[in-house]
């Protein structure tokens, strides 16, 4: 992570910047019409249950296993070919996410590894841990220079302090730097992308932002395609004022098109019960 000037707190730089403030503004009215829907105040788990199956549809997508909805609803069997096991992946990471929320400020790396663990489902040595020195990654799906073991470790150590800081920074640029950050290095040896979106997941809920996790980035980004995402995250990559706040705009994009289509399954409820 680059940000463009010495500060305590950089994330809350990072909010600061033009054009962010607008993106944490749209995000909130648009979370805030799913959460005012009445048929949350009576079916709210509901609404969270069909959010973690399109959420993990969505980012399955990103990963190159683009399933139809109904597909993955009525899939029992996801040990298959590699699509197959990316959704199973997928899945099992919107299950998990929740059961970290109380870990991820004291210990975000304890989380980030169990999140890893949970994705990969092996037991090979390198699941659960930042990939060392020689290991290759499995991420075809971003094509930016890797950045080196020793790297990683030392951006993996700068983000878990900002994490247990805090600070004042809205979620959505937190979310945002966490998913960019993951993306960009890709600690794990597979599964790189789906830990950063579920990672994002993490943050979205644990900030109270999106507390009953009704809101699913993952479909936004599915939506937006996998084009403008990789644009977005060379923005982040780039570490400057305007690759960073494009970045962060697409990440608030994205949980707008997730809290529509929460909206939207609140509605088709809703007429069901007239």
């Amino acid at each position: 992570m680059s940000t463009t000037g010495a500060t305590a707190d950089p994330l809350a730089a990072l909010g600061a910047l033009p054009g962010v403030a607008d993106s944490v503004e749209s995000v909130r009215k648009a979370v805030d019409r799913v959460y005012g829907h009445r048929i949350m105040r009576r079916r709210s788990n509901t609404i969270t249950s069909e959010a973690a199956l399109r959420g993990a549809r969505g980012s399955a997508a990103l990963s190159g296993a683009d399933w139809a909805l109904e597909e993955v609803r009525r899939r029992t069997d996801f040990s298959g070919d590699d699509e197959a096991r990316t959704v199973g992946a997928a899945l099992r990471l919107t299950a998990e996410a929740g059961q970290l929320l109380s870990i991820w400020r004291q210990s975000p790396l304890r989380v980030l590894a169990r999140l890893h663990l949970v994705a990969a489902a092996t037991n090979g040595p390198e699941v659960g841990r930042p990939r060392q020195a020689g290991e290759a990654v499995d991420e075809p799906i971003v094509e930016l220079p890797l950045p080196s073991a020793a790297e990683v470790n030392g951006r993996l150590e700068g983000l878990s302090e900002l994490i247990i800081a805090g600070g004042s920074a809205p979620a959505l640029v937190t979310a945002a730097v966490v998913h960019g950050e993951l993306l960009a290095l890709r600690p794990f040896t597979s599964r790189n992308g789906l830990v950063a979106r579920a990672a994002e997941r993490v943050v979205l809920v644990g900030s109270g932002l999106d507390p009953k996790s009704v809101c699913p980035s993952e479909v936004g980004y599915a939506e937006l395609g996998r084009a403008p995402y990789l644009a977005a995250l060379d923005g982040y990559v780039s570490g400057t004022a305007e690759g960073m706040a494009a970045w962060i705009a697409h990440c608030g994009k994205a949980v707008e098109l997730g809290a529509r289509e929460s909206t939207a399954v609140c509605e088709a409820l809703q007429r069901g019960a007239a």
